[in-house]
């Protein structure tokens, strides 16, 4: 079959998890299966539970990965619940690519994309929340604060102004080119930071990945490895706070006179003191991959 997807930092990705030979690693968000076919042919002792919560997804790595149908475990629904389904379960790994899989991006249907002629941008699309609610009926204020605050948008009012002013809209490809017309032209398309905007809203991708978190911890896992991709700097911010939350070892408030918790709290370590980026190759001949960074941390 054809595979039509380079994963992002393929060999670090293999290299974070190559300690493990046994048990079961979680692919919170499989996608067409690039980095769950290098763990499985890594270890022939690990197993994988493949996580997604697009259908089309995970009917291609259903076919991809048969030949390792003994070793996986497929499972449909947003990652920040895949741990609720395996609690009783040798999990000595966690990797989650966070970034919108290249399944979605280049299926113009899907309305991700600046050419496409819909607009929907969810990756579950049993959700009701899509782009088009967004675009077409939030409030010039609600709209500023998806710019502002997700999409990292300088002129983020200005944006906020033109959709309102002029929706509503039908596809992707309409608000693209009225952004390209109206909007100072950069280093990048003027819609891609208001799109990345919308994109998270839709997805609540923050709330999504903090819950994931707080799940990890929560289950206490012992001899885990957890490696997370990231994408941009929101997302990047959050990886980065929660591993360094892991490693206190005191978790008494700032203003306590004296260590009165135990001092005993450290979760683990962090194994990548700067998140690991792919190399000028790689960005050469995957573009998608320039802005991905990779940490990874151990829970003791």
């Amino acid at each position: 079959m054809q595979i039509p997807h380079v994963p992002v930092l393929y060999n670090e990705t293999l290299e974070a998890f190559s300690s493990i030979n046994e048990g079961y690693i979680i692919d919170c968000t499989t996608g067409f299966g690039g980095h769950t076919n290098g763990l499985l042919e890594q270890n022939e002792n690990v197993k994988l539970i493949c996580n997604d919560q697009d259908d089309e997804a995970l009917a291609f790595c259903a076919k991809r990965l048969e030949a390792f149908s003994s070793r996986v475990t497929f499972n449909k629904g947003n990652f920040e619940h895949v741990l609720d389904n395996f609690k009783d379960f040798d999990i000595r790994g966690v990797l989650a690519d966070i970034g919108v899989s290249s399944l979605q991006l280049d299926k113009l249907e899907r309305g991700f994309g600046f050419e496409s002629e819909t607009l929907d941008m969810r990756m579950n699309q049993n959700q009701s929340l899509d782009a088009s609610v967004v675009v077409n009926t939030y409030s010039q204020s609600e709209l500023e604060r998806v710019f502002k605050e997700y999409g990292e948008v300088r002129e983020y009012k200005k944006v906020a102004s033109l959709i309102v002013n002029n929706r509503p809209f039908t596809s992707a490809k309409q608000i693209a080119q009225l952004l390209s017309q109206k909007m100072s032209k950069g280093k990048i398309h003027p819609a891609t930071l208001p799109f990345q905007g919308i994109r998270i809203e839709v997805n609540d991708e923050l709330g999504v990945l903090k819950r994931l978190f707080d799940s990890l911890a929560d289950a206490k896992l012992e001899n885990c490895i957890v490696a997370i991709i990231s994408f941009h700097s929101l997302e990047d911010r959050i990886v980065k706070q929660y591993f360094k939350k892991w490693t206190k070892s005191c978790i008494c408030p700032p203003e306590a006179f004296r260590c009165e918790c135990g001092n005993n709290h450290a979760l683990g370590k962090i194994l990548t003191k700067k998140p690991i980026i792919p190399t000028k190759e790689e960005i050469k001949k995957n573009p998608r991959s320039r802005s991905s960074k990779l940490r990874i941390f151990k829970f003791d």
